[in-house]
């Protein structure tokens, strides 16, 4: 039996209400408050994981009663003592590896440090997460009939850690790429390494998120941003858009007006073993969990102990790696699914059916 840790917190502050419902009372700010002084507390218990190799996986969710604001906000120093407290906890409870999520993976040096005071590996799960919303992405694409000879593909947080090391994946199967971030010295230096090693790739920078995905037939979410930053109005019609953020960088309206876009949630993944239970409610169906948590148990399943992912850059080999070894212990995409809900070949084809009376009309945005 393999053993595995992972850190969560709360995204939104409805998620503080589904763990301790009598926080609905009270002001969002005053929470935050009372919680910042709340030990790290142990969320789930991850039973019944079974590779089709024979391994098998146990595993503790650990919890961080921390807003992403204040994760990001807070001295490093002070989110540190806290990641560590957790940390150790993990050990306490016999886990082999511990993966960071959502904000956790962000704040700082990405974990190394981190990984530096404990006594048990650490991974951000960056590398599955690249890889399984690269994986849906281009489905998506083929399903949509898209040409990625000539998509223009555009990456929102282009020079985060997923971000980056999704253009250097793409970069050999597409020809236009354009890179987005708040800051435009750090787009310079990756497009120049892109150019630099991709010489048919064309590639152009934008700071403007919302400009930038106008004329995008692929986009691909993953700034860090704490709230949306796509509107409706911003997309093509017939784009393929995969939201690997948490907390989404697609607003929930785009599904409700743009019947002629394919929004996807990147990085779902289907845990193998008939009787897996996750042991927490993370908003999908049973046997659901977010990539990079994942990646933490493929590490686990394959006695992988090590740091896997860490710091601000992936290595590339590590995508692919990852990618197989996840394959290999039955871990696999759960399908195409938006804002937690499926989408199935029907309603494929009316996102397709919509674009083509878009297109028949000359609308350039359909947002009734």
């Amino acid at each position: 039996m393999r053993r595995f840790a992972f850190i969560l917190h709360p995204l939104r502050f409805d998620d503080f209400a589904r763990k301790y419902p009598i926080t609905r009372y009270f002001p969002p700010k005053l929470v935050e408050s009372v919680f910042k002084h709340i030990n790290p507390v142990l969320a789930g218990h991850v039973t019944g994981v079974h590779s089709p190799t024979g391994e098998q996986l146990e595993g503790w969710l650990i919890g961080l009663p921390l807003t992403p604001q204040l994760i990001l906000n807070s001295p490093y120093e002070w989110v540190l003592t806290k990641l560590e407290k957790a940390g150790k906890m993990a050990e306490d409870l016999g886990a082999e590896i511990l993966g960071l999520g959502a904000f956790t993976k962000i704040a700082g040096d990405r974990g190394v440090t981190l990984s530096q005071r404990l006594n048990i590996p650490v991974t951000t799960g960056n590398s599955y997460t690249t890889a399984t919303a690269i994986e849906g992405t281009l489905e998506a694409a083929r399903r949509m009939d898209m040409d990625l000879a000539t998509a223009h593909v555009t990456v929102l947080g282009a020079t985060g850690s997923i971000g980056r090391a999704t253009c250097f994946v793409l970069a050999p199967s597409i020809h236009h790429l354009r890179l987005v971030a708040r800051h435009a010295d750090q787009l310079d230096l990756l497009k120049a390494r892109l150019t630099r090693q991709f010489p048919h790739l064309s590639v152009d920078i934008s700071t403007d998120a919302r400009a930038a995905v106008r004329d995008a037939d692929i986009v691909i979410a993953v700034s860090s941003a704490p709230g949306a930053i796509i509107e409706p109005e911003d997309l093509k019609p017939g784009a393929v858009i995969t939201d690997v953020a948490r907390p989404r960088n697609i607003s929930a309206v785009v599904t409700q007006k743009r019947h002629d876009v394919l929004v996807l949630d990147g990085g779902v993944i289907e845990v193998p073993g008939e009787r897996a239970d996750m042991g927490f409610n993370f908003g999908f169906p049973p046997k659901m969990v977010e990539a990079c948590m994942a990646e933490t148990m493929i590490l686990a399943l394959s006695n992988r102990l090590e740091n896997f992912t860490l710091g601000s850059e992936i290595e590339i080999s590590k995508v692919s790696e990852i990618h197989q070894l996840g394959r290999q212990h039955g871990f696999k995409l759960a399908g195409f699914r938006r804002f937690e809900r499926a989408i199935d070949d029907r309603e494929i084809e009316r996102i397709r059916e919509h674009v083509r009376q878009t297109e028949a009309q000359g609308i350039s945005h359909s947002v009734t």
